[in-house]
């Protein structure tokens, strides 16, 4: 493992990445290594829709709670988001999803979500300058909900939603994919050298490319 401290003392203007992809992707495990690894300028965002639904916000499928859960959702992360970036001292923040992914699971126009939460979709896809989509495994790829107690979709209902948040950032000018495999720590690995990438030099360290 790395050591956490980094020298550099530069005031960044921290670009923004966003990991994606439908439940089950692996970026709960992508981000645990990041936050291990990689030096303290590197900001790791939390999914702000777990710290909704963790929250005891109400989780019901409803049109109006669905709704109402998205705007909730939209409004953590974009505060998250505002305060890493605002504070400067971030030399990458790296988002557990970003606030279009919202409309993967909004019960209605992509219109009606951008009004409803205030901005419009090229303001949103301008904040992020990179956005990662892993792939949701399929059932025999090892897709498993049991191993997150806020995961309530089933490998199909999955796979559906990562086709729609797929759709969702397909108009973003950086993307990435990366495919599921059957070997985890090869998805591991293209992810993490992905981000390492697009972390500014200063700050980059080999033990995150390493896995």
């Amino acid at each position: 493992m790395s050591d956490p401290r980094c020298p550099c003392t530069a005031v960044h203007d921290a670009p923004r990445v966003v990991l994606t992809g439908g439940p089950g992707a692996g970026k709960t495990a992508v981000l645990e290594v990041v936050r291990r690894r990689s030096c303290d300028h590197v900001v790791v965002l939390p999914e702000a829709a777990t710290i909704v639904f963790g929250g005891g916000f109400p989780r019901r499928s409803t049109p109006l709670a669905r709704r109402r859960a998205q705007i909730a959702i939209f409004h953590v992360q974009d505060q998250m988001e505002r305060l890493e970036v605002d504070e400067r001292s971030a030399a990458l923040v790296l988002c557990d999803r970003g606030v279009a992914d919202g409309l993967a699971y909004w019960p209605g126009a992509p219109d009606e979500y951008w009004r409803a939460v205030g901005t419009t979709e090229r303001d949103a896809f301008a904040r992020y300058d990179a956005i990662i989509h892993l792939r949701t495994p399929t059932r025999e790829n090892g897709y498993d909900r049991m191993k997150n107690p806020v995961r309530i979709e089933s490998a199909e209902e999955a796979a559906r939603i990562d086709a729609r948040i797929l759709e969702v950032w397909a108009a973003h000018p950086r993307r990435f994919v990366v495919d599921s495999s059957l070997d985890f720590v090869d998805k591991l690995t293209r992810t993490l050298a992905l981000i390492e990438s697009l972390t500014p030099a200063c700050c980059r360290t080999r033990a995150v490319a390493g896995g």
